[in-house]
């Protein structure tokens, strides 16, 4: 493609007396058939135009995101790549506020691979907008990133007894997944036992927005760890009761 461009420019230069050839910008534009534009795919520009496209998007304002959506592509741009980021965009920035943004972004990246340029321009341009005006909660991505550190910090913590698997006997005789209970079940859907390792045991990750269906997984997940909470203490009344010798200090 880059020998047949060159051959077209010098074909269309201007020939001056001497012989020699000039190939002016605009001759250049017509053996092209676009503008030249600056970007580099693998330069700062590549990332400085992802990145606008990116905090337009985050700060709701679709017309600033189509335009660096156009600036990309009209500069050759892979489709996929931007698609990809639209996918990461849609969970970091989004989440369970709207999960239709996950569904949408997916749904471009394929239109992405059926169409191809130019033709897939306006499925991307839906998902951008679309994602552009969802609401907003970045909830999932800072419980990741919270839970990331822990994890990082301590792999060494036991998974607890009561929720592992026990396929051998030896295993079985160990206690594995003994006190298990099976959460369907139970009359709320959830099982009275705790899942985080004994040191984490009152960790939070998940610290769900009011922002549009969010609030319905924050009033859920409120009465889970409220039911927990109560049957927590129920617990420790219980084993009071079982070791009346033990005495709180007066």
């Amino acid at each position: 493609m880059a020998l047949n461009i060159l051959e077209m420019a010098v074909l269309n230069g201007e020939i001056s007396s001497d012989g020699s050839i000039t190939v002016r910008k605009g001759t250049l534009e017509q053996c092209l058939g676009k503008k030249t534009l600056l970007y580099d795919k693998k330069g700062e520009e590549h990332y400085n135009l992802i990145s606008a496209l990116h905090k337009s998007m985050r700060n709701s304002d679709p017309d600033a995101a189509v335009y660096w959506l156009a600036r990309m592509l009209e500069a050759g741009e892979d489709p996929l790549f931007i698609a990809r980021r639209l996918i990461r965009f849609a969970s970091e920035d989004i989440g369970l506020a709207d999960s239709q943004a996950l569904q949408i972004a997916v749904a471009a990246y394929q239109a992405c691979h059926f169409n191809g340029m130019p033709e897939c321009n306006l499925n991307l341009t839906q998902a951008v907008v679309y994602l552009s005006l969802a609401p907003r909660s970045n909830a999932l991505y800072r419980a990741y990133e919270t839970a990331k550190k822990d994890a990082l910090t301590q792999l060494s913590k036991p998974v607890p007894l009561v929720i592992r698997n026990a396929p051998t006997q030896l295993m079985d005789d160990l206690h594995y997944g003994k006190g298990y209970i099976y959460a369907h079940d139970t009359e709320e859907k959830i099982a009275h036992m705790t899942c985080l390792p004994e040191s984490l045991k009152d960790r939070r990750y998940y610290l769900p927005t009011e922002e549009g269906a969010e609030a319905v997984f924050k009033e859920r997940l409120e009465q889970s760890r409220a039911f927990r909470l109560k049957n927590a203490m129920q617990n420790n009344t219980n084993q009071q009761s079982d070791n009346p010798g033990e005495r709180q200090p007066p």
